[in-house]
């Protein structure tokens, strides 16, 4: 795989790209994460230009997820991505972004929620699994395929899962119809020497069959963006990102850290900047992700961000020694 060199920056001789690496902002899917998909059109539409315009190749909008049930109001309309409120916001997506969603297994009537390709302004849909549902995510996968999308898996809470079941599932994976398999650090827990070997397994297994490998970082530990950097310089071509890093609890790899280490000529930082400026940050104080203390415990113990976001929740938090002996017993 061939490094091109960029010209010559305060960074030094150093700087290189690799034109083959493909990035995805999930900023109103995973940011969908802390505030029930209630974002407005106004931030919604400022997130797609930004991508549009800085030369992001992919922007997730949101799930596609089940209806039956539901409760009204509970979830903004980005839980369900139907095609009238996507086309609000894109239009027919006169751009070069190509726009996905993701479709959660086990969460999602994929065969009535899921349109043809010919009928939808979607590019790409993303397949979340855990291991135990692979089986239903080779069916989400091939009928997604067979209506005209590109396909990824994001196989989730990998750090979770035992090496041997690992493999049994990689296997099944690589002969799908998807294009890429992400490594996702679902609970932010892993360090670099862990990416450095999930991220060779899976290149393993995806070889064969051409798929791509991807990375998907949370920040528990503040290693989201050091772990994508890990992955990259292993292979790994299909890379998501947050602005302001902007996700379920801790959050995940900034869109502009990544852009300004990528030093690839096509992507341009300012338009994410003025978004994060005038859009998402004013959100923090609100939505209250990035790295803390309760993340970071979890993170630590290997654990799903949920009793932090429940901590996080009370006011005033209560003593956070109290909280790390709670989860840790």
């Amino acid at each position: 795989m061939k490094a091109v060199k960029t010209k010559e920056s305060p960074a030094g001789r150093w700087l290189s790209y690799r034109p083959e690496i493909k990035v995805l902002d999930c900023t109103i899917r995973d940011g969908g994460l802390m505030n029930n998909h209630h974002f407005s059109d106004d931030v919604v539409k400022a997130v797609y230009t930004a991508c549009a315009e800085s030369g992001v190749d992919y922007m997730e909008l949101g799930y596609k997820a089940t209806r039956k049930g539901i409760v009204a109001g509970e979830h903004g309309c980005w839980k369900y991505c139907l095609e009238d409120d996507l086309r609000r916001i894109v239009g027919d997506n006169p751009t070069s972004l190509k726009l996905s969603v993701m479709a959660d297994a086990e969460r999602c009537d994929y065969q009535e929620d899921i349109a043809p390709k010919s009928e939808s302004v979607i590019d790409m849909i993303r397949v979340a699994c855990y291991v135990h549902q692979i089986p239903t995510a080779l069916d989400m996968v091939k009928d997604a395929n067979d209506k005209g999308y590109e396909t990824t898996v994001n196989l989730m809470a990998v750090s979770t899962v035992p090496d041997r079941d690992l493999n049994e599932a990689l296997e099944l994976l690589a002969g799908c119809e998807a294009q890429a398999i992400y490594v996702v650090d679902s609970y932010g827990s892993l360090y670099s020497e862990q990416v450095r070997y999930l991220v060779k397994k899976y290149l393993t297994y995806c070889k064969e069959s051409g798929k791509e490998v991807g990375m998907h970082a949370h920040n528990n530990l503040q290693c989201a963006f050091a772990n994508t950097i890990e992955a990259i310089i292993l292979g790994a071509n299909r890379l998501d990102s947050t602005m302001a890093g902007l996700g379920r609890g801790a959050g995940n790899c900034s869109t502009e850290l990544l852009l300004g280490f990528l030093h690839n000529p096509k992507y341009d930082l300012r338009p994410v900047l003025r978004c994060v400026q005038d859009h998402i940050e004013p959100m923090r104080a609100k939505l209250r992700w990035g790295f803390d203390l309760p993340y970071m415990i979890t993170g630590q113990l290997n654990q799903h961000p949920r009793a932090a976001i429940k901590y996080n929740a009370t006011e005033p938090r209560e003593d956070i020694v109290k909280f790390y002996d709670s989860v840790n017993e």
